[in-house]
């Protein structure tokens, strides 16, 4: 944790940047994790404007407090001991507006919820996120995907802040988007903003795609429990959910962790999960695919923060 004394003196110039419902101290991260994992930030800030968040990056960089951007951390894990410094939520920025044939979505908006405004508007292009949970900022991080489509499809441009609480426009082709990759987190930019670049289409047949891909969904995911979603990558000539199902791991768990028996590229919180649970299983499943098949499965998920014993 940050020494009692500086503690107070962050605390002090956050408020005074936003307010003080904004800056929540020893906040438990699992209480916003869509995996319901993780344990407490020694800050947990929700700035309401981009100007806050230029004003926030810059108090990081000039105190040398370690800083952190969380979304609803749909395919990511917090360690138990969670995360030290000023943990960034942009929960704030959910706007969602057409411009033309475009979308323009703040990144705390929900990709599902510009997938459905998009139905709305009888736009075209996104219907393949109407299933993804994580923010427009998280699906611009990993360049998220689901049958076929991905974010780079359809991004035009973002703005972004950089580490320096400097804010930037960016085509999409500036990101390196790839398969469940950016430059972003290497570059340490805060996704603001989104725009997507759709086409016209018809309310009724966009629907009918958006309701077979939910259908899909529904029928093939353990969506009743929490979980991070697809856990691996998808490796070369394989498909990383067949190989753990072939290795009869499914039902298999740590604590309250398990494969799913409904989709095995899946790990389940069956209810009061610790991280360090769903990571003993992640490296459980890695082991025994490797053991079994010789395959190396990539993690999609990523895992931050600390241990309880750091």
């Amino acid at each position: 944790m940050i020494a009692v004394g500086n503690n107070h003196h962050i605390y002090n110039k956050l408020i005074s940047i936003t307010s003080e419902e904004n800056v929540m101290v020893d906040e438990l991260l699992r209480n916003h994790m869509y995996t319901r994992l993780g344990g407490k930030a020694d800050f947990f800030v929700t700035p309401s404007s981009i100007e806050e968040v230029q004003q926030i990056v810059k108090l990081a960089n000039n105190e040398q407090v370690p800083f952190t951007l969380l979304g609803n951390g749909s395919n990511l894990i917090v360690r138990d001991g969670g995360i030290r410094g000023i943990v960034l939520s942009p929960k704030r920025f959910t706007a969602i507006k057409r411009e033309g044939n475009s979308l323009i979505a703040e990144s705390g908006a929900r990709i599902i919820d510009v997938s459905r405004r998009a139905l709305q508007e009888n736009l075209t292009g996104l219907e393949f996120a109407c299933g993804i949970p994580g923010t427009v900022g998280g699906a611009l991080y990993m360049n998220a995907g689901a049958y076929g489509g991905e974010v780079k499809d359809v991004l035009r441009h973002t703005i972004v802040v950089d580490r320096n609480g400097e804010l930037l426009q960016l085509v999409a082709e500036d990101l390196d988007l790839d398969y469940r990759t950016s430059n972003i987190p290497d570059k340490g930019y805060i996704v603001l903003e989104a725009h997507f670049d759709l086409q016209p289409g018809n309310y009724h047949e966009i629907k009918d795609v958006m309701d077979d891909l939910t259908y899909k969904r529904e029928s093939k995911q353990p969506l009743e429990y929490p979980s991070c979603g697809s856990v691996f990558k998808r490796p070369p000539g394989y498909f990383a959910g067949k190989l753990i199902q072939d290795s009869n791991l499914q039902g298999k768990g740590v604590g309250d962790a398990e494969v799913s028996t409904k989709h095995a590229g899946f790990i389940i919180n069956k209810g009061n999960a610790t991280a360090s649970d769903y990571i003993a299983v992640i490296e459980m499943v890695q082991k025994t695919v490797k053991e079994k098949f010789g395959v190396d499965l990539e993690r999609e998920v990523r895992i931050i923060g600390e241990d309880v014993s750091d």
